[in-house]
């Protein structure tokens, strides 16, 4: 996209936040207005592990950055203050440590994001947070695939302990007889 009019500096910048926002699958956009330095901090360090970066935007260079990405745009969710977390790995656990730190410092409000190429909104993010995350769904499966083998192995063992036992009695029998 042609950034001709833009000063040098700024159409660094915006290359920098693209470059950002190509290294995450998903991006959640939310309001800091009124939160201090060491809540972003805190919040930050929360969602590094989770594999994303929590980043103070600027409205238009998002933007432009959103468009020249051919990503959904967000125009109506980009007003006000706005950051942004850059979800490189599963963007669930992020939704939900946003959603919980929004609940304790309500100056954090979820905006909406872009997840899997569509437009969420703060609801749908909000529902979003609560699902499962893919490590979560895996533990679940690999819980039902094993029930199955468990039982197996437990009635093959009982079987196996049924049948010691009963060798065992009639080697005591044929020993006292």
């Amino acid at each position: 996209m042609g950034y001709k009019k833009l000063q040098p500096v700024k159409v660094e910048a915006i290359k920098q936040l693209k470059g950002r926002f190509s290294e995450g699958k998903d991006l959640l956009f939310t309001n800091y207005r009124g939160l201090t330095v060491e809540q972003i901090t805190s919040l930050r360090s929360k969602l590094r592990p989770l594999g994303a970066d929590f980043k103070v935007v600027k409205n238009t260079f998002t933007r432009l950055v959103i468009a020249d990405m051919n990503l959904p745009q967000m125009d109506s969710f980009l007003v006000g203050p706005t950051a942004v977390a850059i979800c490189r790995n599963e963007s669930g656990p992020v939704a939900k440590v946003l959603i919980e730190y929004s609940k304790e410092i309500p100056a954090l409000e979820v905006k909406a994001g872009i997840i899997e190429g569509g437009v969420f909104d703060a609801k749908q993010i909000e529902a979003y947070s609560k699902l499962p995350s893919k490590m979560e769904l895996l533990a679940m499966l690999m819980g039902t695939l094993k029930a199955p083998v468990q039982n197996l192995a437990s009635g093959l063992n009982g079987i196996i302990a049924k049948l010691a036992r009963t060798l065992q009695a009639v080697a005591d029998k044929k020993a006292q007889g």
